[in-house]
């Protein structure tokens, strides 16, 4: 049965729809409130004359159907099936990004806690969301600081040796050790921390008030000291805490510009009748999208340039769908077809949602103010392609989940031929461009062969207890090239140094993905960021990870070019490698020593030495140059001098 005689025998109820290649990979996905007139519809002619149809019909030789009972049901299964899928024919939220969430991992033996833009069913608590997002960061250093609840990569389900640094500074309980803490006291931490992450300030005031009463009663000073800074800290930051709450003035307006077939998206939170954060979305090459015959809007002709009626459709269901929390009004610049499906979906628990379209007065204002910044971030991202230091810098710990923005990042790299001089590069980092002066260049002393991870993880330890032993401070990012293999040598060194919270990651030279030690989102760290190719935050992590390739091939090509020009030395008799050593610091460089008379190599060796050397070199018995005759001035050395 070929594809249209298929589509005639489609049902007539509600349902999601998805068109196959030849290969059997889902290149669609659709809804509709009547499956066999909506798929029809694409055999059109007219509708075929569309680029988008067009190209979809001609690659599309299958179709596949789920009947659904009714159209929300099939928007909720769409949005799944979209993200699951990845349709390329269907815009896709790219960057996949939601809001910030604090999480304590409450499924663990010993909790930990998280920021994360990911909700997953994994028995966890989510709190949240935050505006804006470092909100949510500066809450979970607060209970990190205050509640002493961990949020390293060690693993917590067995005990370890000894606690890391975080223990000794105060900052952690050390349930990673035994007897270090006990479950009740570690529980009493994690309950406090649930009641400040719910609100219930006033409550957990009064809870720390009694223990401190009663640590001052039991002339426990140095405790009841703590629980007043606690306490203190409870009452001045609970005031500032600005959770999204859902009164009837909190609302998200959307504006867009599109041109050449890229297109930028504002989207602006309104929370409390104010705006406290803004969010930007770009497409390129994005296809064009062809009205839905159901569509009896009719939006302006810009935006029926490419569909902006569908587009909005998708993304609105992609960013809100399965999310929890839905602000009450939802403003959008265009209308679309299935605004009060969509709306009714996004309604729950009584709390009703709808969605706008303000043609005039105080909320089109908004709508245009996020449009004029669409435009904006349109010119910055695709006309102007560079924007500021601090602004890529801004990205890149958002897009990593960095706890700060990066003043310092170090980056790493191995070289070598076959295991042959093994060496390693750091090049270093900071707001302004490479600092130089800070490079660092290792040998590899305790591997034998070819061995990468053993390499990165014996290089990462020496430079960083260094460090440690110092007391120097660490940089903001450590970068390693190459992927989850380098990634967790580098990790695994770091750990035994007890840097567990010291921020990793890794970029792949093939896929340009950058793999972050822990996940990000609340992922694994199988699960790579993806950057658009065209990211300035890629092309500064490209830039750092290729200027240590850079400096450690160069570094290599020294080593190994002093290795072959200096064993020419070795052949002769009574100049073993010390020797060699010497002779190339005095003159400079084999050359200097070759072109050298007797005399001159004397003050180095002994005669005898010297006079081989001499031999060696002028095989033809020219007579060596009368004595006091110094050799021709030394070259300045091609290469650094390196000791034995």
């Amino acid at each position: 049965m070929d594809l249209q005689e298929k589509i005639r025998t489609l049902p007539t109820g509600p349902g999601v729809y998805l068109y196959k290649d030849a290969e059997g990979t889902v290149i669609y996905v659709g809804k509709a409130k009547n499956l066999r007139a909506r798929t029809r519809s694409y055999l059109l002619e007219a509708s075929q004359a569309h680029a988008k149809t067009g190209s979809l019909m001609r690659e599309a030789v299958d179709i596949d159907y789920i009947l659904l009972d009714n159209e929300r049901e099939a928007l909720a299964l769409e949005n799944n099936l979209i993200k699951q899928k990845k349709p390329r024919f269907n815009i896709l939220l790219r960057d996949d990004k939601t809001y910030a969430y604090v999480k304590l991992t409450m499924g663990d033996r010993h909790p930990k806690v998280f920021v994360t833009r990911r909700l997953r069913k994994d028995g966890g608590a989510y709190y949240g969301p935050y505006f804006p997002g470092n909100l949510a960061y500066r809450i979970a250093e607060l209970l990190r600081r205050s509640f002493l609840l961990p949020s390293c990569k060690v693993d917590l389900s067995r005990y370890h040796p000894r606690p890391c640094l975080q223990y000794y500074i105060k900052r952690c309980l050390g349930p990673c050790v035994q007897e270090l803490t006990t479950p009740d006291e570690y529980g009493q931490h994690v309950r406090d921390a649930q009641m400040f992450l719910e609100g219930r300030g006033a409550e957990l005031g009064k809870r720390i008030e009694v223990r401190m009463q009663e640590a001052a009663q039991g002339e426990l000073y140095e405790l009841a000291a703590k629980y007043r800074d606690l306490l203190v800290t409870v009452n001045q930051l609970q005031d500032k805490q600005r959770i999204a709450s859902a009164e009837d003035d909190d609302a998200d307006l959307f504006g867009y510009h599109y041109e050449n077939g890229m297109l930028a998206v504002n989207l602006f939170h309104v929370r409390g009748g104010k705006i406290v954060d803004r969010r930007e979305f770009f497409w390129e090459d994005i296809p064009d999208l062809e009205l839905r015959e159901d569509d009896e809007t009719a939006p302006p002709r810009e935006a029926r340039e490419f569909g902006a009626g569908a587009f909005f459709a998708s993304l609105l269901k992609q960013l809100y769908l399965d999310q929890p929390y839905v602000p009450g009004t939802i403003y959008t610049p265009v209308d679309f077809a299935e605004r009060a499906a969509l709306a009714t979906a996004l309604s729950r628990r009584g709390r009703p949602v709808e969605i706008c379209v303000p043609q005039r007065g105080e909320k089109r204002s908004m709508l245009d103010l996020a449009g004029t910044n669409a435009r904006q971030s349109y010119d910055q991202r695709f006309r102007v392609l560079k924007p500021s230091e601090k602004a890529i810098a801004e990205a890149l710990e958002d897009a990593l989940m960095l706890p700060e923005t990066p003043t310092r990042i170090e980056c790493f790299d191995i070289s070598h031929i076959q295991g042959a001089e093994t060496v390693a590069s750091m090049v270093v980092w900071e707001p302004g461009g490479m600092k130089k002066s800070d490079y660092r260049k290792f040998q590899i002393k305790t591997v034998e062969g070819v061995d990468d991870f053993a390499s990165m993880r014996e290089v990462i330890a020496r430079r960083y207890k260094r460090l440690v032993d110092e007391d120097k401070p660490l940089p903001s990012l450590i970068l390693v090239d190459g992927g989850l293999g380098q990634l967790r040598a580098a990790a695994a060194a770091l750990e035994e140094l007890g840097l567990t919270t010291q921020p990793l990651a890794s970029i792949a030279k093939r896929e340009e993905v950058v793999y972050v030690h822990g996940g990000v989102h609340g992922g694994g760290e199988d699960e790579p960021v993806v950057l658009e190719r065209r990211s300035p935050v890629l092309h500064l992590i490209q830039r750092i990870r290729d200027e240590s390739h850079r400096f450690a091939i160069s570094y290599h090509r020294k080593r190994r070019e002093m290795r072959d020009r200096s064993s020419e030395l070795l052949d002769i008799p009574g100049v073993g490698a010390r020797t060699r050593v010497r002779l190339v610091e005095h003159f400079g460089s084999v050359r200097a020593v070759e072109h050298a008379g007797v005399e001159a190599l004397t003050a180095v060796v002994p005669r005898k030495v010297a006079e081989a050397i001499y031999t060696h070199f002028h095989p033809e018995g020219v007579a060596s140059p009368p004595q006091g005759t110094e050799a021709p001035p030394a070259e300045p050395p091609a290469f650094p001098i390196l000791h034995s």
